[in-house]
């Protein structure tokens, strides 16, 4: 197996940009590389191969595409099958090196093509008319309705998250919902996602609070929760501003994305978030699955936000080798179990658990 080893790169935090990323893919949009577009080698005789298309010569987004790409080449090497080549076309912070970098790809021979990675690269390429092979975005594009033909969408949306909580709340009968949003991009879109399945699925949105470090006004949440009939709450945030409102809600049953999650916190973690359902893939939540252990943990140094772009990559190569032999059925992968629709676009279901008495449970019925 064959594949370009990547650049030396600057260590710039913007994972959660890739994870959660604002209505154009990003928590911060950077700025458009001047540098010249990175190419893989010298011209060379062209071969079959598989295209890995990510953001490697990127100060921003260099260190999430390096655990996409472990993710993607341990999941190739567990395979242990005689598979094509993989050769990488490493990205710089400009959309357009993404349609260049799959125009050198198809010229090289490339079978199938994997990546880009960012929301505005791949929204580039989608627009480009250059999709000619099975290709695999990891991100979704902005503004289109439909997808180019070969063009396929597998990604870790916030949005998605949000609407499978409302949809697992109105399951266990929850009619009216309080919620909790931040003064954040992210924030704000987990909430409206979740609002919108909610009502969807015939439940009412009755109350909403900001969320503040205002002690008085964080005292009024009860107040909120006694007046508005609410049966649940739903938590538009992150840990440090679920643990400072958890005080206020009560014996509410409280639901969340796993933006809530900061990962195995101990016993401490559990009791300040006592009582939130959320949900999270597999690789997260239950790495001691068989279907999860078949693959190594990162090499490098990685946090919780890394760790799923690192799951991505094993997903991505499960994906790509289906596409490449024509195959399209439902998978239980380490991000979740992944169907694909009619649009191209790859669901994923995630892992239900909640904690309750200083305790992560599982639920055994997850996807």
């Amino acid at each position: 197996m064959r594949f370009k080893l990547l650049h030396p790169w600057l260590w710039v935090w913007s994972v959660a940009a890739l994870l959660y990323g604002g209505a154009a893919g990003f928590a911060s949009e950077p700025a458009s590389s001047s540098k010249p577009l990175a190419r893989t080698a010298e011209p060379q005789q062209a071969y079959a191969h598989v295209a890995l298309l990510l953001p490697a010569n990127s100060a921003a987004f260099g260190r999430p595409a390096e655990a996409v790409k472990n993710g993607f080449l341990a999941a190739a090497k567990a395979q242990g099958r005689n598979l094509l080549p993989i050769r990488l076309y490493p990205l710089t912070d400009d959309p357009q090196s993404a349609v260049a970098a799959y125009r050198e790809a198809l010229a090289a021979g490339a079978r199938i093509a994997v990546g880009p990675l960012t929301r505005d690269a791949v929204t580039a390429l989608a627009a480009s008319q250059a999709v000619t092979i099975p290709t695999l975005a990891l991100n979704v594009p902005e503004g289109l309705s439909a997808l180019p033909p070969n063009l396929y969408a597998f990604s870790l949306h916030a949005e998605s998250e949000a609407r499978q909580v409302a949809r697992l709340a109105a399951r266990e009968g929850r009619a009216y919902a309080m919620t909790m949003v931040a003064d954040t991009p992210l924030s704000r879109r987990i909430h409206q996602a979740f609002i919108d399945e909610f009502t969807r699925s015939g439940g009412r949105h009755v109350a909403e609070r900001a969320f503040t470090t205002d002690l008085i006004e964080l005292s009024r949440i009860r107040q909120t929760v006694g007046k508005s009939g609410a049966d649940m709450a739903f938590l538009a945030l992150d840990f440090p501003r679920a643990r400072a409102v958890r005080p206020y809600l009560g014996a509410l049953p409280l639901y969340a994305t796993s933006y809530i999650f900061p990962g195995n916190g101990g016993a401490l973690v559990h009791f300040d978030l006592a009582n939130v359902r959320f949900v999270d893939m597999p690789w997260v939540l239950q790495p001691d699955h068989p279907a999860v252990m078949i693959y190594p943990r990162p090499g490098f140094h990685a946090n919780q936000e890394l760790e799923r772009l690192y799951a991505l990559g094993i997903d991505a190569f499960r994906i790509a080798l289906g596409l490449l032999e024509g195959k399209h059925e439902p998978l239980d992968g380490v991000t979740g179990r992944l169907t694909v629709g009619n649009n191209r676009y790859y669901v994923r279901e995630l892992t239900r658990a909640q904690f309750a008495d200083g305790k992560l449970v599982i639920y055994a019925d997850s996807p």
